[in-house]
């Protein structure tokens, strides 16, 4: 058994080993949370990665379990075990154009996953959860920057459809059987051990190797880059709210073009792009843009990072 923290948190994390779990807990630990957690360690990409990223967490004194959140009794008694006053949870099939090639991923781990996680805290809805929604509920939207008060009925790919089901069956089960529930839906988040798959990631691995990068919509996209320190600070800050049910957005409120993030890039590793343009993809959106007003009054959610510092950092890591 752990320690109590001073603030009485013992919190169970999912995906722990994941890009933005890993460092949620590092940032609780670090402040006297008692921190434990799950994660699949899945081929989505190359676990190396969150193998390096877990035993980093061990050194620290965080426990970590190889545990499909799917197979409940294994993760029922992990979260009985650490006796969890609040659950994090971070697992879940994430990126969208892997979304349009294997939804059967997407069914498995967001729908049937996050079933089971609120089929647990049934039975213990003493249990605080927190969970990571996305700014892909918005979907097809035209108004910007997004509001979590706008409708989000037209998700733009099988990802941003499952969030929106997230969102709701926690509602359902907060309303029906009282537990406390908190989503968070996160904006384009990047940073030290991030995830490969994603745009900033790929971009700066080909640009070094001389290989090229590909921009859609002819490069005319727009994302609300999160730097991950700005993120976990949104989700410590829900953690001890501990709201009834609330969502929240959590994004830098700036959104910028590709084409900006691939000059950042550039200019750091001294070597110019490669780039193909191409037409929009399918399931993609053109810009996405937080309201973070919400998050700022309820959270003091005030993000600090510009991309110029967000991107230097993570290359300085890649490096």
């Amino acid at each position: 058994m752990g320690f109590l923290s001073d603030s009485g948190k013992r919190i169970f994390i999912t995906g722990i080993a994941g890009f933005i779990g890993f460092h949620l807990a590092k940032a609780l630990k670090a402040r006297g949370d008692d921190v434990a957690g799950c994660d699949s360690f899945n081929s989505y990409y190359d676990p190396i990665l969150k193998r390096e990223r877990a035993k980093i967490l061990e050194d620290l004194g965080v426990q970590i379990t190889a545990c499909d959140i799917c197979h409940r009794d294994q993760f029922e008694e992990l979260v009985d075990k650490h006796r969890t006053t609040h659950l994090v949870h971070l697992a879940a099939q994430a990126g969208v154009r892997y979304s349009i090639t294997h939804p059967e991923k997407y069914q498995e781990s967001n729908l049937d996953g996050f079933f089971h996680v609120l089929e647990v805290l049934r039975h213990r809805p003493e249990i605080k959860l927190t969970f990571a929604s996305s700014s892909s509920v918005y979907g097809l939207n035209k108004k910007i920057p997004f509001s979590e008060s706008d409708p989000t009925d037209h998700p733009a790919n099988f990802y941003g459809a499952t969030k929106k089901c997230n969102e709701l069956m926690a509602f359902s089960y907060h309303h029906i059987y009282g537990i406390k529930a908190t989503g968070l839906r996160f904006f384009t988040v990047y940073g030290p051990y991030g995830r490969p798959d994603m745009a900033y990631f790929s971009f700066a691995k080909a640009i070094r190797e001389g290989k090229p990068i590909k921009l859609f919509n002819h490069g005319k996209m727009r994302r609300d880059f999160t730097y991950i320190d700005d993120i976990v600070d949104g989700v410590v800050a829900a953690v001890d709210l501990g709201a009834d049910f609330e969502i929240f957005n959590l994004g830098n409120h700036h959104p910028e073009e590709l084409t900006t993030l691939v000059s950042l890039i550039e200019h750091h590793l001294k070597k110019k792009a490669i780039v193909q343009l191409l037409p929009m993809q399918p399931g993609e959106i053109e810009v996405t843009y937080a309201d973070i007003s919400k998050a700022n009054g309820k959270l003091n959610f005030n993000p600090k990072t510009s991309l110029e510092a967000g991107m230097e950092k993570f290359l300085r890591w890649l490096s």
